[in-house]
């Protein structure tokens, strides 16, 4: 009974790592990009995401919910879970490893994050271009935000193959190396195009190089 329980936990995990949670990173990673456009664009796709009618209910069910219960067991799993080289191998026991510390780190970019622009928001404050270029011109702030942006693209583009591997949809060794070359692309556009949103929103000619 146990261990259906956890085998059920651990594929939800897996499920809410990517639809929701997955399907709105990349959906707030496509907004933030618009900031390569300039401040009136970024303001403009910010404004739209904010004017989505039942706004805080689909941020309430659709996204922090799943967020909630992806992060507790995720950190149960960093915690509790072991490297198994007998079935993954070399490389994937480091992936696995790595999955577990920036599973860590992106919680806690993310829960700064939203402290940072959510709360400051239900406070009065205005979520646009010019709010990330101050929080972005503190030097430390900006390798933390570049820190945060590639342990979350990794996170989820590592958790999109043992997504893959649990639902069934790569069960031969050939599949699961397709699988890693495809989650490796999705790992470098993803970060590509968070790295240039926050170069954006401190000097557009950075985000252009």
């Amino acid at each position: 009974m146990a261990g259906n329980r956890e085998y059920f936990n651990r594929r939800l995990h897996s499920l809410l790592g990517v639809i929701p949670v997955g399907v709105f990173l990349i959906t707030h990673l496509g907004v933030n990009h618009f900031a390569t456009e300039g401040a009136e664009a970024f303001n403009k796709a910010a404004h739209f995401m904010e004017s989505l009618p039942f706004r805080y209910a689909l941020e309430a069910l659709v996204i922090f919910l799943p967020l909630i219960y992806h992060a507790v067991y995720g950190l149960y799993i960093a915690f509790t879970a072991k490297n198994n080289v007998s079935n993954y191998g070399y490389l994937r026991n480091w992936l696995f490893m790595a999955q577990r510390v920036t599973g860590v780190i992106t919680l806690i970019f993310v829960v700064w994050h939203v402290w940072e622009t959510r709360i400051a928001a239900a406070f009065g404050q205005e979520v646009n271009f010019q709010m990330m270029e101050a929080i972005l011109t503190n030097p430390f702030m900006l390798v933390f935000y570049i820190v945060g942006v590639v342990a979350t693209t990794f996170h989820f583009a590592n958790g999109l193959w043992s997504f893959f591997v649990s639902w069934g949809i790569t069960v031969t060794p050939r599949s699961q190396v397709i699988s890693t070359y495809f989650t490796l692309g999705v790992f470098i556009v993803l970060t590509v195009i968070g790295l240039r949103a926050i170069f954006a929103f401190i000097n557009p000619d950075l985000a252009n190089l």
